[in-house]
């Protein structure tokens, strides 16, 4: 599982370029009135991201927010008769900030936690997975990692959750513990592993496989895919925003923008066909 919010790096950061775009949204009245009072009011959608993290949030040549949540979260907006406001935060700062009522939602690559589900609630839209990345011909297992460096960035899963249980088992077997590197953003601990400062990282499945893509050869995958959690947009707790998320998001499924969206992305082995409301699975 993960829950995160920058990738790239080592060619695979900023100055990444984004696909041709989907044909927009439209209004949807019936869903759009579903839409709390105060938000509806404003006309704005404000939405807490922390970039980059390719492909699903991240910044194009041109200094515009781009990605798979970028345009999926337009799609959405557009459904609600609204307009997104990105603004840009740390990734711990987000759902506090969103407790606080400082944003509206929060887009930045969460996995739906029962943790989480504690402070705010969430509606899934995507299934990712943990995927390690090392040098070519390094021979990481992420099973087996005891004595290794790994970076990843801070406050995911993969640094509070995934790295922390697999050290333990490590130095519990009479084994070296491996070495967690964190980094502020993902494009970083990407880097880290180019430049042989660590021997492997862990990030989200589709962070992972988008780094690798644009490594130009100096990344490879370490193991599959494992550890499949939703992905959700937190929202305030009992907020009937929750259910106009779920709604438009249904309607996009239904519509086929959903996966026009994940497609242009290559993303599309996380596609969902239902989106619930706390859908955690731990």
């Amino acid at each position: 599982m993960s829950g995160c919010a920058s990738g790239g790096g080592g060619g695979a950061g900023e100055d990444a370029t984004s696909p041709s775009p989907t044909a927009p949204a439209a209004k949807v009245e019936a869903i759009a009135n579903t839409v709390p009072e105060d938000i509806k009011s404003s006309g704005e959608l404000v939405v807490g991201v922390n970039i980059p993290y390719p492909p699903n949030e991240f910044k194009d040549p041109s200094g515009k927010i781009v990605g798979f949540d970028v345009d999926l979260m337009n799609a959405i907006a557009a459904t609600l008769g609204l307009t997104p406001d990105y603004r840009e935060s740390d990734f711990a700062k987000i759902i506090p900030s969103i407790q606080g009522g400082t944003y509206d939602v929060g887009m930045s690559s969460f996995t739906d936690t029962k943790e989480r589900e504690q402070t705010v609630d969430f509606v899934t839209y995507f299934n990712a997975g943990t995927m390690w990345a090392q040098r070519p011909g390094s021979s990481i297992d992420p099973n087996n990692a005891c004595g290794k460096k790994v970076a990843v960035q801070a406050t995911t899963t993969q640094e509070a959750e995934e790295l922390p249980a697999k050290s333990k088992a490590c130095t519990d077997a009479g084994k070296p513990p491996i070495e967690i590197v964190p980094f502020d953003g993902q494009d970083a601990a990407t880097n880290a592993v180019v430049l042989g400062q660590v021997d492997a990282m862990s990030a989200d499945s589709p962070v992972t496989s988008y780094a690798i893509k644009q490594s130009n050869g100096k990344l490879e995958p370490a193991g599959d895919i494992f550890d499949s959690a939703p992905y959700g947009w937190p929202v305030q707790k009992g907020s009937a925003l929750a259910q106009s998320l779920q709604k438009a998001l249904e309607h996009l499924i239904e519509t086929g923008t959903y996966r026009e969206i994940a497609v242009n992305w290559g993303v599309e082995n996380g596609m969902i066909d239902k989106p619930v409301i706390n859908g955690a699975v731990s």
